[in-house]
Order: structure tokens, then sequence, then C-alpha cells
């Protein structure tokens, strides 16, 4: 992959975290960004505990799906969802700090296919995540 595309790409997902609240809310921080591939990192916050004590599944998850989106979206061709899914392996705690790596699978000309794994800050696998984006034909940024 060039460097432009890579450009472009961190162009794409500069432009979505500062449109995108929750996942500003979710302190997520973007550390890398490729054609058809992101990696984030948050910290798990008091407030994302379910009543057991434990992170609740859909922080993972959004977490997952924030990865997801960037990898999937930053070729500048608005994609969404159409499928998803996640499995969870290790239990996650306050003070955790969670990596998601979003990889591309399978680039079609309208459809796209990711896997996401999340890591702790120990890289023990805490979950895996699966989407598959359908793609438009319209731009995120109009260059």
């Amino acid at each position: 992959m060039s460097s432009t595309t890579d450009q472009l790409a961190n162009k794409v997902v500069n432009h979505m975290m500062q449109e995108d609240r929750f996942s500003q809310w979710l302190g997520i921080t973007v550390l890398e960004v490729r054609e058809g591939y992101s990696r984030l990192q948050m910290t798990i916050r008091p407030e994302m505990v379910n009543g057991f004590g434990i992170v609740h599944g859909g922080v993972s998850f959004s977490l997952a799906d924030s990865a997801f989106a960037f990898a999937c979206n930053n070729r500048n061709q608005l994609s969404m969802a159409l499928d998803t899914s996640i499995n969870f392996t290790h239990p996650v705690r306050v003070g955790d700090q969670l990596m998601a790596e979003a990889r591309e699978l399978h680039n079609g000309r309208s459809t796209g296919l990711y896997q996401v794994s999340l890591h702790n800050q120990d890289q023990k696998l805490v979950a895996q995540f699966k989407g598959l984006c359908y793609r438009t034909d319209k731009q995120l940024i109009i260059e």
C-alpha cells in the first residue's frame, strides 16, 4: 500500500473521529490507521461495569465496532454494518487498557469482511469480533 492511500485513510478516520461523539465518550484513542486496518485503545472506567462488577459487554463491543468502522470506511467510501458478532473470551475490569485491532479479511466491490481482536494490557485476548459491511458509492470526504 502506498503512503497516499494511508494518508487518505488517516484523513478519513480523523474526520470520522471528530464527529463520533460516542467514541469520544468512550475515551478511544486512534493508535494506527492504514488502508483496511485500524488499531485503537481505551481505558475502562468505573461507570462501564455491570451489576457483576465486570465491564458491560456493550462497552467491549463498542470499541470493536469503532475499530471495524474506522477500518472499513477509511478508503473514503461510506460503508455500513450488515452483520456483526462478538465472542467474549475473558472478563474485562475497571482500569484495564483495551486494544482493538481491526484487520480486513475481504475487500469486495460492495462488501467487506473484517476481524477485530480485543486484548487487554497483558496481551490477553478478551474478545473476538467479526463484521461484514456494505459499501455505498458515497464519499465521506469530498476531495
